[in-house]
């Protein structure tokens, strides 16, 4: 049996990977930036009848944090077998008026607090040439939308990290995958940071770029998979035999990549030059369903 790490574990996918690795591992520890404020993970637990989930304190934007909750649950459950790179946060908003205190902010978890658990778990793994990393990416790693543009950078740079890191472990016999969901119906939307202030003389100038956006994410929140869909996926990638490094998850991560492959880097760009409503339509007729 082995043991697991799950970061950003307090709600959403983070609390349905712990949950469904409890059956496959045994221990889970379910990293939260805040033990006392995780009664949903407690109940989701105790609902689950799963009795091998430990809660730790893990903040993955602290080094110290992150350094001591990996020498805790290695002390009392043994070394990291499985980590779930999981934790992060979102935001909207233009290029030219994002704060760069909110860019930090999403690539400080998104990117460099993967970073900080991944350096953490290695060196055992690397040691016992065993061991998963499974990074919790998502489909605007491989697929950008406007005033998206921060949270996507985030995202692709996790698309690079993983394919570096695969190549640079493989060696060792550990097991490197990204699992790229759509649109999942999780805490991450209530959480995420407004658009910002307007900051141009007109108030305006972005106002259809955040429209086409809000009209993207309301369709998509409709039909968006569940969490345990995901976490279902997380677990593929560390006991499938034939693995995969890419894993993309959710109709519309399958639909959107496989359009993609047809539409042009510039057919996207004259798009977002539309109205609303012609966007509309020509998103249709490129990607095979509406908006509406």
């Amino acid at each position: 049996m082995q043991t697991a790490l799950v970061t950003g574990a307090s709600t959403g996918i983070g609390q349905a990977t712990a949950i469904r690795l409890a059956g496959l591992c045994h221990t889970v520890v379910a990293g939260v930036r805040n033990p006392d404020g995780a009664d949903e993970l407690r109940a989701a637990i105790a609902a689950s009848g799963a009795h091998n989930v430990e809660i730790l304190r893990l903040d993955v934007d602290n080094d110290e944090s992150v350094a001591v909750a990996v020498a805790a649950a290695t002390q009392q459950f043994g070394p990291i077998d499985v980590l779930v790179n999981n934790a992060g946060v979102s935001g909207a908003g233009s290029i030219e008026q994002m704060p760069l205190d909110e860019f930090r902010r999403q690539m400080e978890t998104n990117v460099f607090g993967l970073l900080r658990c991944t350096q953490a778990v290695l060196p055992s793994m690397r040691e016992r040439r065993s061991g998963a990393i499974v990074n919790v990416g998502s489909l605007a790693g491989r697929f950008v939308r406007q005033s998206m543009g921060a949270y996507a950078a985030t995202k692709h740079a996790v698309e690079a990290i993983t394919d570096a890191l695969a190549q640079e472990v493989a060696p060792f016999g550990i097991r490197v995958a990204v699992v790229e969901p759509g649109v999942v119906r999780t805490a991450i939307w209530a959480k995420a940071a407004p658009p910002p202030a307007r900051t141009d003389p007109a108030g305006d100038a972005y106002a259809l770029a955040d429209a086409k956006t809000m009209a993207y994410f309301g369709r998509m929140l409709r039909d968006a998979i569940e969490p345990s869909v995901v976490a279902d996926v997380v677990a593929e990638a560390i006991t499938a035999e034939t693995p995969k490094l890419r894993y993309p998850v959710g109709w519309d991560a399958d639909t959107i990549l496989a359009a993609r492959q047809r539409i042009t880097d510039e057919e996207i760009v004259a798009m977002a030059a539309l109205d609303l409503d012609a966007w509309k339509a020509a998103w249709a007729d490129a990607f095979g369903f509406s908006l509406g």
